[in-house]
């Protein structure tokens, strides 16, 4: 992994098809339709996209998505934290922590983070507080050079 990776939070709008989807593709809102529109067809790029769900923790883009409802509440993010936790670790051990993270979320999804912040190979964050901030996020996807 290592070089640069995107994590967004997920959206409370999702695609109405019962079927498993990919998480970029069943995720309608947010950046969700911006960074599918640019990278959809970019393997390498879906390869460094990551959501955070308040269902399932942290999911790669392609990772299959079935249809759900739940919203991230404060206390949602601190029984789901250690998970999160260890899914990054996993990540991380498989392929190597990454120079730099963008964070496209909401503040409640900080939470979540929290571990990824005290990591001692902590990479550069870079946090836009506004799901729907496609400007900012992509501004910095251009000056990291993502395809």
């Amino acid at each position: 992994m290592k070089g640069d990776l995107l994590i967004a939070g997920c959206s409370r709008r999702k695609a109405a098809q019962r079927a498993e989807l990919p998480a970029l593709e069943r995720y309608t809102g947010g950046i969700a339709p911006h960074l599918l529109a640019r990278f959809g067809h970019q393997q390498p790029a879906r390869d460094r996209i990551r959501f955070l769900s308040a269902e399932h923790g942290l999911l790669h883009a392609d990772a299959p998505l079935a249809p759900y409802e739940r919203r991230l509440t404060p206390s949602r993010a601190e029984v789901l934290r250690p998970t999160v936790a260890e899914q990054l670790e996993h990540e991380f051990q498989t392929f190597g922590v990454p120079e730099r993270v963008l964070l496209v979320l909401e503040p409640t999804y900080l939470v979540l983070l929290t571990d990824l912040m005290a990591h001692p190979a902590r990479p550069a964050l870079h946090w836009v507080y506004d799901p729907r901030g496609w400007a900012k996020a992509t501004a910095v996807l251009d000056e990291w050079s993502w395809p």
